[in-house]
C-alpha cells in the first residue's frame, strides 16, 4: 500500500476510517523467539496505528510497513501442541472433507505453516496435499511427511497453481498477514484460470472479538489487518469469488468463509452478511475500553509483586508476547510456559522471558498462572492439577 493511502481501507477502498487507538513499540514479530536474553531484548518494534472503516467494518493498521516483516523458518505459531485446538483442527478437518467430498482429491494449503492441517486434511482421507509457506521447516523433527504430501519453502503463484491444479483451496490464518487482500483474492482467481469447480476455505482472526469482546493480546504488528464476516465476505465477493457459507468459530475467536470461484451467470452467494454499523458500536468505545482494560492488568500485577507472588504467563504466542509488551518490563513475571517443544528454552521479544516447559512450573517457585487464551483454561488448570501443583490459574479475560 502507498505510504500516502494509509487511511484507504484495503478492502473496499472507503476513506471513511475512524482512527482508534495508537500503540507504539510492538514487535515486529510476536511468533519469532530468540537465543538469548539480549538478542530478545533488542528484537525489532514497528507501530500499531489502528484504523475502522465505518463502510465495511474492516479495522487495520494504517502504520504498517511491509518492509519490516520478512516470513522465515523462525517463525512459529503453530497452536498443534495443544490437544483443545488439535481438536478443533481435526473437527475441521473432517469437516471439510465430507461437506466438499475430499477423497483423492488434490489439496492446496496456502501458509501450511509447519504442515499439521494439510496432513489432517491429506493422509486419513486419501488425497494429494501441497503445502505453501515461507515459514515452513524443513527436517523438522515433527514435521508431518508422507508421499502424498508435498511442502514448498515458497510463495503460491500462478506456475504452482498449474503445477498442483487443485481441487481444493485452504488458506487459514494468512489473509490478516497481507497488506493488500484484494491483490493477493484477485491473483489467487486469476490462477484458477477460468475454472468454477474449485471450493476455497478461509479462516482469520474474528475482528468482532477484538473489538466487543476485548481480544486486545492479538493486536500484534504481523496482523495488518482484523476483518470481521461483513468485510471478509466482501473482500472475497470483490475478487472474483461467490461466498457460499460464513461463520464464526473457536469461540468467536475466528471467522471463516466458504467460495467458490464466480462466472458471469452465477448467482451471489447467500452467506451472512454485516453492516458497518452493529460493529461500529464497539468501535467507538474500544480505545477506553482497551486502556482501562491494559491498566486493571498492571495494577493486578502490581498487586502481586507487592504480596510476593510470582505469576507466569502460559503461553508464548501471539497475545502472551503482546500482553507482556503491554504490561512492560517490569510486570514481575520472569517465566512463560509453553507446550511447544521447539519454544521452550527460547526468549520472548521486547520484554525477554525465558520460555519453559509446563513440568518446569515445579521449580520455579510460581504462585499464579496467567492463561493467555480462555479456550485453553480447562486444559491448563487440568495440567496443573495433574502435576500436583496448588497454584491459582486464571485467564486474561
Amino acid at each position: 500500500m502507498n505510504r500516502d493511502d494509509v487511511s484507504r481501507c484495503p478492502v473496499c477502498e472507503s476513506s471513511e476510517v475512524l482512527d482508534l487507538l495508537r500503540i507504539d513499540q510492538v514487535p515486529v514479530y510476536c511468533n519469532v523467539l530468540w537465543p538469548d536474553k539480549q538478542q530478545a531484548l533488542a528484537a525489532a518494534c514497528g507501530e500499531m496505528a489502528l484504523g475502522f472503516c465505518t463502510d465495511c467494518a474492516h479495522l487495520f493498521n494504517t502504520a504498517f510497513d511491509q518492509r519490516l516483516t520478512d516470513y522465515t523458518a523462525a517463525y512459529d505459531n503453530s497452536l498443534h501442541y495443544s490437544p483443545r485446538f488439535n481438536q478443533y483442527a481435526e473437527q475441521l478437518a473432517a469437516s471439510l472433507v465430507q461437506r466438499h467430498a475430499l477423497h483423492g482429491k488434490r489439496i492446496v494449503e496456502i501458509g501450511c505453516g509447519k504442515g499439521d492441517f494439510l496432513r489432517m486434511l491429506s493422509v486419513t482421507w486419501g488425497n494429494r496435499g501441497f503445502g505453501f509457506d515461507r515459514s515452513f521447516e524443513p527436517g523438522r523433527a515433527d514435521t508431518p511427511t508422507g508421499d502424498n504430501i508435498q511442502y514448498f519453502q515458497d510463495f503460491y503463484n500462478l506456475e504452482y497453481a498449474r503445477l498442483c491444479n487443485p481441487d481444493f483451496l485452504c488458506c487459514r490464518h494468512v489473509l490478516e498477514h497481507i497488506e493488500e487482500p484484494l491483490n493477493f483474492l484477485r491473483s489467487l482467481r486469476g490462477s484458477l484460470e477460468g475454472r468454477t469447480d474449485v471450493s476455497f476455505y478461509c479462516e482469520v482472526p474474528n475482528g468482532l472479538f477484538t473489538l466487543k469482546d476485548l481480544g486486545i493480546w492479538d493486536l500484534i504488528y504481523e496482523h495488518c489487518g482484523y476483518f470481521s464476516l461483513n468485510s471478509l465476505s466482501r473482500a472475497l465477493s470483490s475478487s472474483g469469488f461467490d461466498v457460499v457459507a460464513a461463520d464464526e468459530s473457536f469461540g468467536g475467536q475466528f471467522i471463516w468463509v466458504e467460495a467458490r470461484p464466480a462466472d458471469e451467470s452465477s448467482q451471489r452467494g447467500t452467506a451472512t452478511r454485516l453492516t458497518a454499523e452493529p460493529v461500529r458500536q464497539y468501535a467507538d468505545s474500544f480505545a477506553s475500553q482497551y486502556r482501562a482494560t491494559v491498566d486493571a492488568w498492571r495494577d493486578r500485577l502490581s498487586r502481586f509483586s507487592e504480596e510476593g507472588r510470582r505469576a507466569v504467563v502460559w503461553g508464548a504466542g501471539s497475545k502472551g508476547v503482546t500482553f507482556l509488551n503491554i504490561a512492560g518490563i517490569d510486570a514481575g513475571i520472569d517465566f512463560v510456559v509453553d507446550v511447544n517443544p521447539h519454544k521452550q528454552g527460547r526468549y520472548i521479544a521486547g520484554t525477554g522471558q525465558q520460555v519453559v516447559s509446563p513440568e518446569a512450573l515445579r521449580g520455579v517457585g510460581a504462585t499464579d498462572v496467567i492463561v493467555m487464551n480462555p479456550m485453553y483454561l480447562d486444559e491448563v488448570t487440568a495440567a496443573v492439577l495433574a502435576m500436583g501443583l496448588d497454584l491459582q490459574v486464571v485467564s486474561v479475560q
